[in-house]
């Protein structure tokens, strides 16, 4: 089975051109028109948000073309997973793909602007930085690495979770073991309200918040739901706090081969989809909170925040902005914390 598994595998490498030697690779001929194949690889289910939009992209652009764009998704990371998908953009063996902000951040130091806490002020204002002037700079950030960056598609805010203290006020944080994701930022935040930042891959923090290496996560609901955190967690806040989402990317050397007119149907494509990730996101994002208040059975208690409290908690963050001024940018912060 591993060895079919295996074939199936480098026979889909094979397809797109392994390399991105051969200049055509990702295009034939069907009549007297070119059909330009595109590979859209994703590490989630196709039951995502970002899974549906990918689906939905595909149709979409195909029906625009009149089938010369024709996309193959591939979910699940059963091409490419994010770590190493980079390269594969580099060298076209795949031409589209939705990283999550933190995989840009070793190579785009400005995508730390993310991570910032309490820096959007609720799903609007994120809107409209994503779709303005500091979306745009950050965007062509990655243009200048030799990547084609195209829109950014939401994961969701992120939410405290533990199975000690609720952690309603900052200072319920203190001496609780929080995981976080690798980021200078999420330490800072972490260490502001004197809990103990602790760094794991996200497959192993359900065996460490059951055993009590770590205390609590913070995690947008969809992770906390379909990894069954609540299952160890006594209490979960919704504080929005901190935000996830995805920029998807093209191949420079694909998107260079594509004629003018398609590039804007493609576009036109994405933005569509774009839209319809964002608004599945936001009901997916509903629905698991209802589920959460209304059909968990393990006692675990929702809390949000009131004005007062997230005041609170915005008046610490808002101190330790400063220490990422040489990380981001003061100007990206500012221009930020300013988008109305």
């Amino acid at each position: 089975m591993k060895k079919i598994i295996l074939a199936s595998v480098l026979a889909a490498f094979t397809l797109i051109g392994c390399g991105g030697e051969n200049k055509d690779a990702t295009a034939s001929v069907s009549g007297d028109k070119k059909v330009y194949e595109v590979k859209f690889a994703h590490v989630v289910s196709e039951n995502t948000p970002k899974g549906k939009a990918a689906n939905y992209f595909a149709k979409r652009v195909e029906e625009l073309t009149d089938g010369q764009i024709k996309v193959h998704v591939f979910p699940s990371a059963q091409l490419v997973d994010d770590d190493k998908v980079f390269q594969e953009l580099k060298r076209n063996n795949v031409q589209l793909a939705a990283p999550s902000f933190s995989k840009f951040t070793p190579f785009a130091k400005e995508f730390n602007l993310w991570d910032v806490p309490f820096i959007f002020r609720d799903t609007e204002h994120l809107h409209n930085v994503m779709d303005g002037e500091v979306g745009q700079i950050l965007k062509d950030v990655i243009s200048s690495k030799g990547y084609i960056a195209l829109d950014y598609w939401d994961a969701g805010f992120k939410q405290f979770s533990t199975n000690k203290k609720p952690i309603i006020e900052p200072s319920d944080a203190e001496g609780q073991k929080m995981r976080i994701m690798s980021s200078k930022v999420l330490e800072e935040q972490t260490k502001a309200v004197k809990a103990i930042p602790q760094v794991l891959p996200f497959g192993e923090v359900y065996s460490a918040l059951q055993t009590g290496v770590v205390d609590a996560a913070e995690n947008p609901l969809s992770n906390l739901y379909n990894s069954k955190f609540y299952e160890v967690q006594s209490s979960i806040t919704i504080s929005n706090h901190g935000y996830l989402g995805y920029l998807v990317v093209a191949s420079e050397k694909f998107w260079k081969e594509l004629p003018a007119d398609l590039q804007e149907k493609f576009t036109t494509a994405m933005r569509e989809a774009t839209i319809f990730e964002r608004e599945e996101s936001a009901k997916e994002e509903k629905m698991l909170l209802d589920k959460l208040k209304a059909d968990d059975k393990t006692g675990t208690k929702v809390y949000e925040l009131d004005a007062a409290q997230k005041q609170q908690w915005q008046d610490v963050m808002l101190a330790i902005y400063p220490k990422f001024y040489d990380l981001i940018g003061q100007d990206l912060i500012e221009k930020t914390i300013n988008t109305k």
